[in-house]
């Protein structure tokens, strides 16, 4: 993971990538990308097709990515509950990101469960950063107390 570039690569995973919450899946998929970047584990991002979309409701929140552009949010509504800003997405990605348009990335922490190939992934610490902890990654990871300013 500290040898993940900046800016940040973009790649196509092969995995199984599911994505819960209360008890239902949100979405399954098998054409999933990752963004890896210094420093953070990688962002999974699903492609719209393989997400519930019925159960998503856009947010009124925005963030600023300086590589990717301007984010959105969207909650989830699922087996009775409301995840607020449980995802995001770009409308309209920077290039070389243009391929996120139409992908949407959760937040592990926020969810019940997310699963690489079957294994639940942790999520990145702190409550900013969207990142998915596998087995093979070891940190220190951003998010921690104290890594603000790496």
């Amino acid at each position: 993971m500290w040898d993940f570039p900046r800016p940040p690569r973009l790649e196509a995973v092969t995995a199984r990538v599911t994505v819960e919450t209360g008890g239902v899946l949100v979405a399954d998929s098998l054409h999933a990308l990752r963004v890896c970047e210094t420093s953070s584990p990688p962002a999974y991002y699903l492609p719209r097709a393989d997400i519930r979309a019925e159960l998503l409701e856009p947010s009124s929140r925005e963030s600023f990515c300086e590589w990717k552009g301007v984010a959105r949010y969207w909650s989830l509504r699922a087996g009775g509950e409301l995840v607020v800003d449980a995802a995001w997405s770009y409308a309209e990605p920077e290039a070389p990101y243009i391929v996120l348009r139409d992908h949407l990335a959760f937040f592990a922490g926020r969810v019940g469960r997310c699963c690489v190939d079957g294994v639940a992934v942790n999520p990145q610490p702190g409550d900013y950063y969207g990142g998915w902890i596998t087995p093979e990654l070891v940190g220190p990871f951003k998010g921690e107390p104290g890594s603000e300013a790496w």
